[in-house]
């Protein structure tokens, strides 16, 4: 069955269109202003990559997002964080790793000024005014490190070692965001900012980084000044800057396996930016696939259009893992050496719903996301063989010793061919479950989720041992194979997460004959234990809800889990 796809909740941004960042290598090195401080790192800028600017707003959109071409450059060394939090109950740290020479040391950004994983909040100061000169937009914007870049120099490292997107997944436990040293990295967040209300005309936009983040890392105060060009276009004109990509109102958010940040699911799209987590090393010149957000998490309805490409968190769609040539020979054995530990994650995205995609108009539905995650220290590999004329492949899990070698396999079940429209890949059976349970924690409804396309929508705790900044296997697009498929390797990789937002008929819960009251989302991983582990004692998360209302207007309260307050 699908998972409507979740949006991963890496955060995605856009490259400015046409802002290749061979323009801006001759300024990328500017020295700090007189009477600027000393920075503790790093020498960072902030630069434009030209001085003017178009804009699309399309016909029916909310308004545009500020797409202004401006980059953070980092030059002396690579500008690195380390963000973490100790358990849902603990806020966010946030050390800055400054790499001098041979030595690291480590500095702790104020306390409350990084609350979650989605960037530097409060980073940039944009104003844009019209053309006699009257503001008309001021707003703050967010700086996640990790969106879209490229090089501003020919000896800067020809790839980029971090991470391609800041999580805004909220049971993320930690991130690396960095900027490598000789590259600069796009300000935009795309959708992830808030659009602004801009009719077609002209416009001056200014753009500044905050006294306290210009404090912080001794940045020079100065701002850049663009050219802004807002024009309307109309969905079915083709072409021009700022044209809706290809695909992007038919794909839809790539809300990951169902909905969700990350998840498999899919929303409206939208046109217009490129998501930051590019798998073709994020440079400028090859811009990364639309921006498709999580529309859930904005409140808005969204239309679920299933495991299509582009349903990731809406990041990057890296490609597949070519699984063996053959099915393993030999003995099966379970060897003494690193396996996967898979976590599941408290559901968020709780919605009622009157039903949709096919479930049955009139009833009342609980919806959610829901997530499970790899902590390691080593990959999830299964292998999926099909025999000649079959819908069904047999699945095998791969064991591998520290440095690479396969030493073992073990059967894991199937895999078995979903011909539905909207699904049309491989799914590994009985990879996770979802129950709706009681207030005295008995089973109340069972989700009818039970086969899944791995993919690596969520990046949940890059700190982690091992884990691996740069999967493949990002997009169901690519990640579990056509009909043709004689075989298909699905991984969840170290550190990442595949969410699904449960909105597809038989997922989300048929609440329409429950009582009101207390109530838990029950997401188990690997609940037949036919995978290995590293230990099963994680596999289980509960997230409590409490139903109210009346028939056909059902209502459902979320409280918070610990710290985190995402209903």
């Amino acid at each position: 069955m699908t998972r409507p796809h979740h949006y991963s909740r890496t955060r995605r941004s856009a490259i400015a269109a046409g802002a290749a960042l061979a323009v801006i290598a001759g300024v990328a090195g500017a020295a700090p202003v007189a009477g600027a401080a000393t920075p503790a790192g790093p020498e960072l800028s902030l630069i434009a990559a030209s001085n003017s600017v178009i804009i699309d707003r399309y016909e029916g959109e909310p308004g545009v997002y500020l797409d202004l071409g401006t980059y953070v450059t980092a030059d002396g060394g690579p500008l690195e964080f380390r963000v973490t939090r100790a358990s849902y109950k603990e806020p966010v740290v946030a050390k800055q790793i400054i790499r001098e020479g041979k030595k690291t040391r480590t500095k702790t950004l104020p306390k409350g000024l990084v609350k979650d994983f989605s960037g530097l909040p409060g980073f940039l100061q944009v104003t844009v005014s019209d053309a006699a000169g009257a503001a008309v937009v001021k707003t703050t914007e967010t700086f996640c490190p990790n969106n879209a870049s490229g090089r501003i120099r020919p000896d800067a490292p020809s790839t980029s070692k971090y991470p391609e997107s800041c999580s805004t997944n909220p049971f993320t436990l930690g991130s690396v965001w960095g900027v490598e040293n000789g590259w600069a990295t796009n300000t935009n967040l795309g959708y992830y900012s808030e659009p602004v209300d801009l009719p077609a005309g002209e416009y001056t936009a200014k753009v500044s980084v905050t006294k306290k983040y210009r404090d912080l890392f001794g940045m020079p105060n100065t701002s850049k000044s663009i050219k802004v060009t807002v024009r309307d276009r109309k969905w079915d004109e083709g072409g021009g800057v700022g044209a809706a990509p290809s695909g992007a109102r038919a794909a839809g958010h790539g809300g990951g396996h169902g909905g969700g940040h990350g998840g498999h699911g899919a929303a409206a799209g939208h046109p217009g930016a490129s998501a930051h987590m590019s798998s073709n090393g994020r440079g400028a010149d090859a811009p990364a696939p639309p921006a498709l957000p999580n529309a859930l998490t904005s409140g808005k309805a969204a239309a679920h259009l299933g495991d299509g490409p582009g349903h990731t968190d809406g990041s990057r769609i890296a490609p597949a893992l070519k699984p063996n040539a053959k099915r393993p020979a030999g003995r099966a054995s379970v060897p003494d050496v690193p396996k996967p530990d898979l976590r599941a994650l408290p559901a968020w995205d709780i919605s009622i719903t009157d039903g949709e995609d096919g479930d049955v108009p009139g009833k009342d539905y609980l919806a959610f996301s829901a997530n499970v995650w790899n902590a390691g220290p080593a990959p999830l590999v299964v292998d999926g063989f099909r025999s000649p004329g079959k819908d069904l492949m047999d699945a095998y899990q791969y064991f591998h010793d520290a440095k690479g070698k396969q030493v073992g396999y073990a059967p894991a079940g199937t895999m078995e061919w979903d011909a539905r429209q909207g699904h049309e890949h491989w799914h590994f059976t009985d990879f996770a479950s979802y129950r709706l349970l009681s207030a005295d924690k008995k089973e109340a409804v069972r989700s009818g989720k039970e086969a899944f396309c791995l993919a690596n929508t969520d990046a949940i705790d890059y700190t982690v041992k091992n884990a691996n900044w740069h999967p493949n296997n990002t997009d169901l697009s690519t990640a579990c194979g056509v009909q043709s498929s004689v075989s298909v390797r699905e991984v969840l990789d170290v550190g990442s997460g595949d969410t699904y937002t449960q909105y597809r008929p038989g997922q989300s819960f048929d609440i329409t004959d429950l009582p009101n009251g207390t109530y838990y989302i029950e997401v188990l991983a690997n609940p037949e234990r036919r995978l290995h582990e590293t230990s099963l004692s994680n596999n289980t998360a509960l997230r409590k809800v409490v139903l109210s209302g009346t028939e056909g207007a059902r209502k459902v309260t979320v409280p918070a889990h610990d710290l985190i307050n995402a209903p």
